[in-house]
């Protein structure tokens, strides 16, 4: 409203100047400034108000753990609350937050972890972790127990998802390497004006491993034109009909776009299956300028 102040600041001020001889008639001069008034009264009225955003690039914040579940023998999905019910984290799509932990020394560490949430899910950020026997984050947030804190700040990452940036986009994810795919993935396939098309190559161990399933194949039968997903296990169970072993060239050219200029590959996963990828994708033909890696 400060703007409504400083039009009938400029009222007043009109007004005397109309007093003192301004050569503007003065019936033209409060017409004017009446509408101006009117027309910001009608802004001020219709403009949404604006979202208390939860994070801070710069300065870390604490957010209470409220739930945490199990997903695996070593994944634990952490549930942590935001400032109010209606605060959004204020994560834009393919970003990722930083969480600060210490140790035993209270020596300070932070390591990059992508919210398998969006921004339309106000009030709260979920986080899946994978707990690493030697891992001194997985560790110290395996430690958390409900009603404790831990700082985050971001948003963090160098990718910035558009509506309709591309006509089509691959992904190769392995482990929690899914988690930032299945972010870009909800997002799009949540926009009703996006028309994006995805593939998904996801590369576990067993199908134990398989982080988000569920989640995934609400995706997969919510749009099943354009979302697909192909399966990979090192170790795969008895009747299984996805891939095995690593991901070869051979199921990226089957299960991805081919190489485009409306199309882009990202990967998130183990450095040394990100290394795999990047060379087998040019090999392939794509493009750097196509390739990301979260």
């Amino acid at each position: 409203m400060a703007q409504v102040a400083d039009l009938l600041q400029l009222l007043k001020e009109s007004l005397k100047s109309a007093t003192d001889g301004w050569p503007v008639p003065l019936p033209v001069v409060v017409a004017i400034a009446a509408g101006g008034l009117l027309l910001l009264l009608f802004v001020s009225l219709s403009a949404k108000p604006r979202r208390k955003v939860a994070l801070h690039p710069e300065e870390w914040r604490k957010f209470q753990l409220i739930e945490r579940t199990n997903i695996t023998h070593n994944v634990v999905k952490f549930h942590f609350s935001l400032q109010s019910p209606d605060t959004v984290l204020g994560l834009p799509i393919g970003q990722h937050v930083s969480l600060q932990g210490k140790d035993e020394n209270g020596k300070e560490f932070m390591r990059p972890y992508t919210p398998t949430t969006l921004d339309s899910d106000v009030g709260s950020v979920d986080i899946v972790i994978k707990i690493y026997p030697n891992g001194a984050m997985s560790q110290y947030l395996n430690k958390l127990e409900v009603g404790n804190f831990v700082a985050m700040r971001g948003p963090k990452g160098r990718f910035k998802y558009r509506p309709n940036m591309c006509r089509a986009i691959g992904m190769v994810a392995g482990g929690t390497g899914v988690t930032p795919m299945f972010q870009v993935a909800r997002a799009i396939l949540e926009n009703p004006s996006d028309r994006t098309k995805i593939s998904l190559i996801f590369a576990n161990v067993t199908a134990e491993d398989i982080l988000l399933k569920d989640e995934l194949d609400v995706l997969l039968k919510s749009a099943p034109d354009r979302f697909s997903i192909y399966y990979v296990l090192n170790e795969p169970p008895k009747g299984w009909t996805g891939g095995v072993g690593f991901v070869t060239q051979d199921m990226i050219k089957a299960h991805l776009p081919a190489p485009a200029a409306d199309v882009m590959v990202v990967r998130c996963g183990p450095p040394p299956m990100n290394k795999a990828m990047a060379s087998a994708l040019q090999e392939l033909g794509y493009s750097s300028d196509s390739l990301f890696q979260f």
